[in-house]
């Protein structure tokens, strides 16, 4: 299938270009699995293994069809998952776990900084990385806190939460906020909105 812009002799009068990249996929509980490309999505729909509960508005076009694209899939058949490790620690993770602020001076925060410093044995784990502006990372260097008499403004600790594992991702849509809110959704897009604002 291709995506095809309006106008195109073939498409519908009124159809949009496919602007959905990624599609949220749920397990048939209605749990978030994850967040699949477009494409992927369609072709669990058109063999049928998942239905499109919500759709982008845009369209997809075959040579003989014409597909809304979905925004949220949910599959029809309940798929185990063993094990959920821990939230990817990723930049715009960690900045959306501190509200896009540093961490000891409450800046806007433009850099990662390590709260025990790397040289100094400090690991890159949730728990000793926080968001922090360039003066305040500069100045603290590869010191410790109690060397400059610092603390920060919340510890540290992972986000949880499925829909930290979803929003964490980068790809969201403001459909997808019905199916995420059970599971934390509300505090981690209230800290996203929160860095882009």
């Amino acid at each position: 299938m291709t995506t095809d812009r309006p106008g195109a002799s073939h498409a519908p009068p009124t159809p949009k270009e496919a602007s959905v990249p990624h599609v949220l996929v749920l397990n048939a509980s209605y749990e978030p699995l994850g967040v699949v490309p477009l494409h992927r999505a369609l072709v669990l729909v058109l063999e049928n293994k998942a239905v499109s509960l919500e759709e982008s508005g845009a369209f997809m076009h075959s040579a003989t069809v014409t597909v809304p694209a979905p925004s949220v899939v949910r599959l029809k058949r309940f798929v185990r998952v063993p094990y959920r490790g821990p939230v990817p620690l990723t930049r715009r993770a960690l900045f959306a776990r501190d509200g896009g602020r540093c961490m000891y001076c409450g800046a806007a925060a433009t850099s990662v900084d390590h709260v025990i410093p790397r040289s100094r044995g400090g690991q890159h784990r949730w728990d000793n990385v926080v968001a922090s502006c360039r003066r305040c990372n500069h100045t603290k260097a590869d010191r410790h806190l109690f060397e400059i008499g610092w603390r920060l403004r919340h510890k540290p600790a992972p986000p949880t939460g499925l829909a930290w594992r979803i929003i964490g991702t980068g790809h969201r849509d403001p459909r997808w906020l019905p199916y995420l809110q059970p599971y934390g959704a509300d505090d981690a897009m209230a800290r996203i909105d929160g860095i882009s604002a």
